[in-house]
């Protein structure tokens, strides 16, 4: 791992780590955001949920080089400029929750595979950051990855009316994203 390791390699690799200690944890927030959107929008930092033990995620990724800041849920590796944080689970999206085997997409990078939320999801990520926190940038995201990901917009519109979200964003999001 160097500097230049780019964010989905990074992500493969503690995603695969992950995966062959027995931890299930999904890659979500803008690290998602960046994979799916070809780096349009970078992150800053890699989230990923998952009910582990904070013990059994720092022997995970232990030998890769990541070291426990604290006694936090925040990972660092030195020869890398992104931080790791590991959110409880399970994953949700406003009021929507998903158990912790179900629903994640595995992407195959050329990194190889990554657990990660699929486009859908994050799109539903980042509506409720937008209606909750009046985050423009959000949806700015939801729209880079709506212009260059399949999304299932019967779910997304489902969601929206479980959530009571005006169907409007949805309509913006679809709109502006097929230009």
């Amino acid at each position: 791992m160097t500097p230049e390791t780019p964010l989905e390699e990074l992500a493969a690799l503690i995603s695969q780590a992950l995966q062959k200690a027995g931890i299930a944890a999904t890659l979500s927030g803008g690290a998602a955001v960046s994979v799916y959107s070809d780096n349009e929008y970078p992150s800053h930092d890699l989230d990923f949920v998952s009910s582990a033990r904070l013990k059994a995620i720092e022997e995970a990724i232990g030998p890769l080089g990541f070291h426990r800041v604290g006694r936090g849920r925040h990972f660092e590796h030195p020869d890398t400029p992104w931080y790791v944080e590991f959110h409880p689970g399970p994953l949700a999206f406003g009021e929507a929750r998903v158990p912790a085997d179900e629903n994640a997409g595995v992407v195959e990078t050329e990194y190889g595979p990554l657990r990660i939320v699929t486009p859908t999801q994050i799109i539903m990520d980042r509506v409720a950051a937008y209606v909750q926190r009046h985050d423009n940038q959000s949806l700015d995201q939801a729209i880079m990855v709506a212009a260059r990901q399949p999304v299932d917009w019967a779910a997304l519109y489902e969601w929206a009316e479980g959530d009571r979200i005006d169907p409007a964003v949805i309509d913006e999001i679809r709109g502006r994203s097929a230009r």
